[in-house]
């Protein structure tokens, strides 16, 4: 009898693939809205990620770094998205929000608090940019920049060399500074 409860109460120890991959959903969301875009789209990514690391959980929950294995799969959803969709054009949605967010604090409070319109305004700016990367250049980026992982860790979770993932990443940045100068001297001229 002895031996029977063992089984149940070793696998009740270990979480389960549901439980796991739950609990790294708020940060898969925030990361697939980077890579993919609008929030539908983003959803969209994590869903198809986790329809395919459903198809074989044990990979996932064996793996080390559950949270890397997935960011990966959302990178991999995310970058053949793009491939199927880049036939399409695109309209930037961004020209309405930036008037609209123009103003400041309410009752026109300076550094007061804006309810959360200068955040967002950043996010969009920083998906608007992330856009304009290669997904394995956003990816690195992500990684690295805003997740904190090293260029070792990073180049590993990516599948690439060490090499090749530090190139991608001095690439983004060089093209996100030469996007930030060319907006910079844009509203200068305004």
């Amino acid at each position: 009898m002895a031996d029977a409860r063992a089984p149940s109460a070793s696998s009740a120890a270990s979480p389960t693939f549901d439980e796991v991959f739950c609990g790294l959903l708020p940060r898969l969301y925030r990361r697939a809205v980077m890579l993919a875009g609008p929030r539908q789209s983003a959803e969209d990514v994590v869903h198809e990620a986790y329809l395919r690391l459903a198809a074989r959980p044990q990979r996932f929950l064996a793996h080390p770094e559950p949270y890397a294995y997935a960011f990966t799969t959302v990178l991999n959803v995310a970058r053949d998205a793009y491939r199927k969709d880049r036939r399409q054009v695109l309209v930037d949605g961004l020209e309405g929000v930036e008037e609209a967010g123009a103003g400041g604090a309410p009752g026109g409070a300076p550094g007061g608090w804006d309810g959360g319109v200068a955040r967002r305004q950043s996010e969009i700016e920083a998906v608007r940019l992330l856009g304009k990367l290669s997904h394995r250049q956003a990816g690195i980026v992500i990684l690295v920049d805003l997740d904190g992982y090293t260029i070792d860790q990073a180049a590993k979770i990516m599948k690439v060399h060490r090499g090749t993932a530090a190139r991608h990443r001095a690439r983004a940045l060089d093209r996100l500074r030469a996007y930030l100068v060319e907006s910079e001297h844009g509203q200068a001229g305004r």
